[in-house]
């Protein structure tokens, strides 16, 4: 028979066994479950169950996790020294290996990011890294993802996100981008040039054929003259007599008529 001074001890006793005994895994979580040492699979979301000092569980998220890449200094394949700072994304996909294979997965998957980045970087040229850097993304996310595969993480995405270059490679990458430009304007110019020399070409074939036209030019020119409020107007002899020609030919012409 229970003696009513043992009732308070039992109540305590079921109070702090279920209070060990139960876990709340979220959504986003798996426990993985040691039984006196050994796996013996996961569970969760949800509540569980534990037998006290016999079951342990150690939580694992699932989430994609962010991670920066340091900054760090490397040699590209033409001897130019950068300083590269990425970012990785990779999420657990076997909760038991993640906490099995490997002690410390975010430490691990962050060093042999640094290391993969350096090593991949040197391979390529500086016009290259600057020209093809999805591709370079893609060929370390690849590299990393081979090597934590066996630890139950995978890398979904690797992107460079600064690229520190040299004060005298910016300049002399300055004075390219200024000279590439100098020399697009000086073939736009040529090209406006050689057009304008074929117009003015077509232009003296059609005047060639109506000298009244050239005089009509003459007249457009001194009206555009006019307007900057010049009071002297000055015509040419040879003007003067084109005009009486042209006005000889249509009298002639409405004779004929």
């Amino acid at each position: 028979m229970f003696t009513s001074d043992l009732i308070p001890i039992i109540v305590v006793m079921v109070i702090v066994f279920l209070v060990s005994a139960l876990r709340i895994v979220k959504e986003y979580d798996r426990g993985v479950i040691f039984f006196l040492g050994k796996v013996t699979g996961t569970r969760g979301p949800g509540l569980i169950i534990l037998i006290p000092l016999i079951e342990q569980m150690t939580k694992v998220t699932l989430r994609t996790i962010t991670m920066n890449i340091p900054s760090q200094k490397i040699i590209t394949k033409d001897n130019v020294s950068i300083d590269i700072a990425a970012v990785a994304y990779y999420k657990i996909i076997d909760p038991q290996k993640s906490v099995i294979a490997i002690e410390d997965i975010t430490s691990a998957v962050n060093q042999i990011s640094q290391t993969t980045v350096r090593n991949v970087v040197g391979q390529f040229s500086l016009d290259q890294l600057l020209s093809q850097t999805c591709d370079i993304n893609l060929q370390i996310k690849n590299v990393i993802d081979g090597h934590t595969e066996p630890w139950g993480a995978e890398v979904t995405a690797v992107e460079i996100k600064d690229i520190t270059l040299p004060e005298n490679m910016q300049r002399a990458m300055a004075k390219e981008a200024e000279a590439e430009r100098e020399r697009r304007a000086k073939i736009v110019a040529a090209e406006g040039e050689f057009q304008a020399a074929v117009k003015l070409g077509q232009a003296a074939d059609i005047i060639a054929l109506h000298p009244v036209a050239l005089q009509l030019r003459t007249l457009q020119t001194m009206a555009e003259i006019a307007t900057e409020k010049n009071s002297t107007i000055i015509f040419p002899a040879q003007f003067m007599t084109t005009v009486q020609e042209a006005i000889a030919t249509i009298r002639q012409d409405t004779n004929n008529k």
